[in-house]
């Protein structure tokens, strides 16, 4: 190698180690730069502490506004007044086909609510150190709130449920507390992932699959590229977190947004980012007209590998096993089929969505409401929309299927105190009447004291795991017979069944050889006259 090139190949090799210096120096300085605070420093948080109330307390001491901001938002009320149609809405007043309700559940169903001690009535919203911080920014993954404490985390080890020899690990609430953060996908999680009693089983597109993604489940949230936390679309100010299942934004017809920019529109929205026109094709962006951005980009949910729960049936529960005690039956999967307790589930992997037309109201089904027994089920909330509203769109929905408990005298859904240590809670004495009378008493609602069941549906919109580009539907899934969009009334599909037409098909050809011909005979006339 002569001396040119020697110097050559060091001064190129100390560039690229220069390089990879810059580059760990900006690494370190990003991340240093995530945060102006060292909670571990703090006095304040030293601890011990004894309850959750007490951190907060602690928190409060600097974060002056925080639990005032917090009391304003739906996650800390549980409430929701929908103005289109005046119902209020939240889990203090709506029914569903999971566990029914949470009335008269609060002690188990509240290990999800951001606050400590919602155990019933008396729960006092005001309470400045009733709002629990750790829950949204714990960032060592070892906060906990088990069910049965009305939202509060054990400090110690505690005997649970009393007299039963099991004992709860209390947690330190100190170490936790030195080591906050900014919000992630597994604390929001912690709730969201395991809505309905576990793991995949409300959302279909929400479970702990998406806590690492790679880019084949979610484009936004892949660990290895953009890896976004949910606060990325859910861009919250002063605690207030958009993107409400009472209050959706079914279209959006805004520009992208300009981040910093004062914006009064949805930032959880795909056009939020994306704009009115994000395809190269102007075919393609012609169908973001009637499709929302999810129907095509969303070809199927529950695709990380955690299935996602498709029908309830409560008429079923009870049944012991041969030696008289509760049973549990699993697939050969290992999920659980039927619990005495529960009744009868199914469960699917990779489902195909259902598709509805969707103007952003929903309606619900709620406590009192008059429904009749019919062919039909009841549907526990209602998707608005229309082909001709003007306002709707082609969205994506997981329907969940039930059959649950009613009162066949009032002709109206009910409250049943299934969670509890109690002995009139459904779980320990297998009795509905009891434990449907004492629930609708702590809900102040009326009970014939008979107990039947019916059918009913809920529907869930289908936003998370966005597959790449290369895997979003489609022509040939719509545009053929039994596609994705057969049953979707009010629009006309080249090539789908229902549509099919065979005079217009016919016009159609006939029309498309004539183009051909006219263009063929005036390419030979323009031949032939060539020299003229």
């Amino acid at each position: 190698m002569s001396l040119h090139h020697f110097l050559k190949t060091v001064f190129v090799a100390m560039l690229f180690a220069g390089a990879l210096v810059q580059a760990a120096t900006d690494t370190s300085a990003a991340t240093e730069a995530r945060s102006t605070a060292d909670h571990s420093k703090f006095s304040a948080l030293a601890g011990p502490f004894d309850s959750g109330p007490a951190v907060t307390k602690a928190c409060l001491s600097c974060h002056t506004e925080a639990s005032r901001q917090i009391h304003q938002t739906q996650h800390w009320k549980w409430e929701y007044k929908n103005p289109k149609t005046g119902q209020l809405l939240g889990k203090k007043h709506v029914v569903n086909n999971f566990c029914t309700s949470v009335r008269s559940n609060e002690a188990a169903c509240n290990s999800c609510h951001i606050g400590y001690g919602w155990k019933d009535d008396t729960f006092d919203f005001a309470s400045e150190e009733n709002v629990d911080c750790l829950a949204c920014h714990d960032a060592t993954g070892k906060y906990k709130k088990p069910s049965g404490f009305a939202g509060n985390p054990v400090a110690k080890d505690t005997e649970f449920p009393p007299g039963s020899g099991k004992i709860i690990r209390g947690i330190n609430l100190a170490e936790i507390a030195q080591k906050v953060g900014a919000t992630k996908r597994t604390t929001c999680g912690s709730c969201h992932f395991n809505g309905g009693g576990g793991d995949g089983v409300k959302h279909g597109d929400l479970d702990t699959s998406l806590e690492a993604p790679d880019k084949e489940l979610d484009v936004h949230m892949d660990v290895d590229g953009n890896n976004f936390s949910c606060s990325t679309c859910h861009k919250t100010e002063g605690h207030q977190v958009p993107g409400s299942r009472y209050a959706p934004t079914a279209q959006d017809k805004a520009p992208a947004h300009l981040r910093g920019k004062a914006d009064t529109s949805n930032p959880a929205t795909c056009q939020s980012c994306h704009g009115q026109a994000p395809h190269k094709v102007a075919l393609v962006n012609d169908h973001t007209n009637k499709l929302a951005c999810q129907t095509c980009h969303i070809p199927a949910y529950a695709r990380g590998g955690q299935p996602t729960k498709m029908t309830w049936d409560w008429s079923t529960a009870g049944k012991l096993d041969k030696d008289g005690k509760f049973q549990t039956l699993r697939d050969e999967n290992d999920y659980d089929t039927y619990m005495t307790i529960k009744g009868d589930f199914k469960w699917a992997e990779n489902v195909t969505p259902e598709y509805v037309w969707f103007n952003g109201t929903v309606n619900y089904t709620l406590m009192g409401d008059k429904i009749e027994k019919a062919n039909e089920p009841i549907q526990i909330n209602r998707f608005e929309g229309s082909a001709t509203d003007g306002k709707s769109m082609i969205w994506p929905v997981k329907v969940f299927r039930g059959k649950q408990q009613y009162d066949p005298v009032n002709k109206s859904l009910v409250i049943t105190h299934l969670a509890g240590n109690d002995d009139t809670a459904y779980w320990k004495n297998l009795n509905w009447v009891k434990a449907v009378e004492v629930g609708m008493a702590k809900g102040g609602v009326k009970f014939s004291g008979q107990v039947d069941f019916i059918e009913t549906e809920s529907i869930w919109p289908i936003t998370h795991m966005v597959a790449p580009k290369d895997k979003a539907l489609g022509c040939a899934d719509c545009h053929v017979s039994n596609g994705r969009l057969e049953k979707v009334d009010g629009i006309y599909m080249p090539g789908r069944g229902r549509d099919h037409a065979p005079w217009l098909e016919i016009g159609g050809w006939l029309l498309a050889a004539l183009t051909l011909l006219g263009v063929t005979g005036h390419g030979l006339i323009r031949i032939l006259t060539r020299k003229n």
